[in-house]
């Protein structure tokens, strides 16, 4: 890129005999015939100085005010990488601002980019400043908000359980700050027992993000640590911005120790809130919900002894009721008279199906004698007795009229008592009635 910018200057002879030119190009110069610092950083300058002015958004990490020098200084970072810039801009453009930008505020500053050959620094000249409202940072995290929440990282399915006793709390806070007093002394205060892995960080400015992150997966990597508490103690939507920050919000996400976030900051929710798996409103209220409080967790065991006694106390009570009420029965007083109860039931039930059964023998009885009469009366034994005969053929036939035999032929008369073998000697025809 810097091939197309010639040396207007006149370089040094490198030999007393002839005067070797320079090359005009970056590709073709050799270690025999190198640029020296001043061309190359003038070719730099050149280049740098045909670029076009650009608005840049960062954070102002460092600034010092010169009331009567004619530049100012500032170095704006990007607050999701590792990346600054130095700006200046002329004393009077700054004191036209309404607000001055101060270390942490995030503004939008008009530069061109210029190369300083002394130095070999590359800086910002600044021409406009504009700082970022509140409104409109607000209106950047509610659109981070949405879009990590189409990416499920607030879903309640995610969110863990804290432990009920843990015996290491993980705790990331700011340096010797009033937020690490509160969780540490109001813990202790509640279970003296517990211990604390604490990590003193950054919670505000350019290197919260960074030491955040850190911190909670630092801690995360502890087997022993069992819940995390990320803590501060409040303050305004600018300070609060890094609990706000993408990278520092996925890293809360990927943590997979349960997490407490005790921001301590009621009009506006950090977006660290909503990852977390359980929010604080201040740091105390963290202690209370990650410790359990020893007096009144005996408090409660003694309430519960004394339940449970009283109702093992009223259970025994009713049931001797019930013994007491079963013994002054009669029938546990004297067994014997439910079986006599019964043995009077049972004779009772013996004769009334004895009588039933003689009645129903009796009409049986007479319903045979009937019965017996009637088939004797058509019987044809009776027949016979009366005096008549049954006549049959050789064959078996019965006669029943003259023709039925020829004279001659044997037959079989069976009488009341008896039978006789007998030949016909004579049939004759009926006679016609008159």
């Amino acid at each position: 890129m810097l091939d197309g910018v010639s040396d207007t200057s006149q370089p040094e002879s490198r030999t007393t005999a002839q005067p070797q030119p320079l090359p005009e190009l970056a590709r073709d110069t050799t270690v025999e015939r190198p640029w020296p610092v001043r061309l190359l950083s003038a070719k730099i300058r050149d280049y740098v100085a045909r670029m076009s002015s650009v608005w840049v958004e960062g954070q102002v990490v460092e600034h010092t005010y010169r009331p009567r020098a004619g530049m100012q200084f500032v170095t704006l970072r990007d607050t999701d990488a590792e990346a600054s810039l130095p700006v200046h801009l002329l004393s009077r453009i700054y004191e036209g601002l309404h607000h001055k930008p101060e270390v942490g505020d995030h503004v939008v500053v008009q530069a061109k980019p210029e190369f300083w050959v002394k130095t070999g620094r590359l800086s910002m000249r600044a021409t406009a400043v504009r700082q970022v409202g509140v409104g409109e940072l607000l209106a950047r995290i509610d659109q981070l908000r949405r879009v990590l929440a189409a990416e499920g990282l607030f879903d309640l399915d995610r969110k863990r359980p804290l432990p009920f006793l843990p015996a290491v709390v993980g705790l990331v806070c700011g340096r010797e700050s009033k937020a690490e007093h509160d969780v540490v002394v109001n813990a202790r205060a509640r279970w003296p027992q517990v211990r604390f892995e604490i990590r003193e960080v950054a919670v505000q400015g350019v290197d919260a993000v960074r030491e955040v992150s850190g911190a909670i997966a630092d801690l995360d990597a502890r087997p022993e640590v069992e819940v995390i508490v990320v803590a501060r103690g409040g303050g305004s939507v600018e300070d609060l911005l890094p609990f706000s920050n993408e990278a520092l919000v996925r890293a809360a996400a990927a943590c997979t120790t349960p997490l407490v976030s005790a921001i301590g900051h009621e009009t506006d929710t950090p977006l660290l809130d909503l990852v977390a798996d359980h929010r604080a409103s201040t740091p105390t209220d963290a202690a209370k919900q990650v410790v359990p409080d020893v007096a009144e967790e005996r408090l409660r065991l003694d309430q519960a002894r004394r339940r449970m006694r009283a109702a093992v106390s009223a259970r025994v009570e009713r049931e001797q009721h019930g013994l007491d009420a079963l013994r002054t029965r009669p029938v546990l007083a004297r067994p014997q008279t439910t079986v006599d109860v019964r043995e009077r039931e049972i004779a009772q039930l013996v004769r009334h199906a004895r009588h039933r059964l003689d009645a129903a023998l009796l009409r049986a009885a007479g319903e045979v004698g009937r019965l017996e009469a009637q088939v004797r009366a058509l019987s044809p034994q009776a027949t016979l007795e009366r005096g008549y005969a049954v006549v049959q053929r050789g064959d078996g036939h019965v006669v029943r009229a003259a023709r039925d035999v020829a004279t001659g032929d044997a037959v079989h008369v069976r009488v009341a008592e008896g039978s006789l073998e007998a030949a016909v000697t004579a049939t004759a025809a009926p006679a016609q009635p008159a």
